[in-house]
This record gives C-alpha cells, structure tokens and sequence, in this order.
C-alpha cells in the first residue's frame, strides 16, 4: 500500500419492515417477526461477485462538494446523505431514521483498504426495484437469513439488529 491513510468510505443499511415497531404504528398488539431486505450481488462485481448482501455503497466527493457548507468549512452527514442516496440506487427504496451499528475495515482483492459504516433504519416508503449491481432481492426473517451465502458479517449484523428492535 502506498499511502496509508487512504481508504474507500463505504456504508452500508440494514433496512427492515414488520416486527414490533411496525406492528404498534398499526395499533397492533401482536409482535409479528422483523423483515431485512438482502440483495444479491452481480456475478460481475470486483468484490464478494454473486454474494448476499444489504443495501449500500461508496461516499464520493459529489454527496457533498456540490452542496452549501453546513459551517465554513466542513459538510456535516456526508454519509447519511451518501448512504441514501446508495439505497434509492440500488433498491429504490427510502428509509427513516439511520442509526448507527459498527464499523469494519477490510482489504479488497485490488488491494484497496475499505472502511465500512453500518447502519440500520426502518423502511420508509417505495417499492424495491434493483439496479444493475444487484441481480435478485429477498424480505428475509433472521432465521431466513442464515440459509443465504451472505458476505462475511452480514448476518450477525443483522441479528444485532434483531436483538435492538425487540429489545432483548
């Protein structure tokens, strides 16, 4: 690696409808199962080709150098801005609050450091329609998960995920 403190800002969502919080906007008493949305990689990607995933993608410099200063010299949510943008792309879907879950960091095959921002949010409104990235999509149940070759991590961030929305 040639310059060290150079990396590629992705983040990614785990978006999911149903369950508790979903079921008490309905004025349901009932705690019906959380949802995630998993998406299938293109064959064709330069990284994880052909593995489950969840929505989102790379920060590039256009999410916030073409936008007003949140002060006089920084942009603030750079992102949040990047990552929904990343999920209408990919999914064509809109998500409510993002909440923050971890970070990892990872070396791609091109060698290429990446620094990954996980997040998760509550389906908001659309319907899911896939860009080019993604070949097929699943609303899965944590248990539903696990029968996916998911990329490495995924489904244990989607069980923390799990455990905060039902509070356990």
């Amino acid at each position: 690696m040639e310059n060290k403190e150079l990396h590629r800002i992705v983040s990614t969502a785990i978006i999911y409808k149903d369950g508790p919080s979903f079921r008490q906007a309905q004025g349901k008493l009932s705690s019906g199962q959380a949802k995630y949305l998993i998406t299938k990689r293109s064959p064709t990607k330069k990284v994880f080709p052909g593995k489950w995933t969840v929505p989102g993608g790379g920060l590039e410099t256009d999410d916030y150098v073409n936008t007003s200063k949140t002060t006089k010299d920084h942009w603030y949510f750079a992102i949040e801005k990047s990552l929904r943008r990343e999920i209408k792309e990919e999914v064509g879907l809109e998500v409510k609050k993002l909440n923050y879950l971890l970070d990892l960091a990872f070396i791609r095959p091109d060698g290429i450091p990446v620094i990954t921002l996980s997040y998760w949010g509550y389906y908001k409104s659309g319907k899911v329609k896939l860009d080019e990235d993604s070949v097929d999509y699943k609303w899965v149940t944590l248990k539903e998960a696990k029968k996916y070759d998911l990329i490495e991590g995924i489904y244990e961030e989607i069980e923390m995920v799990d455990k905060i929305i039902n509070q356990k």
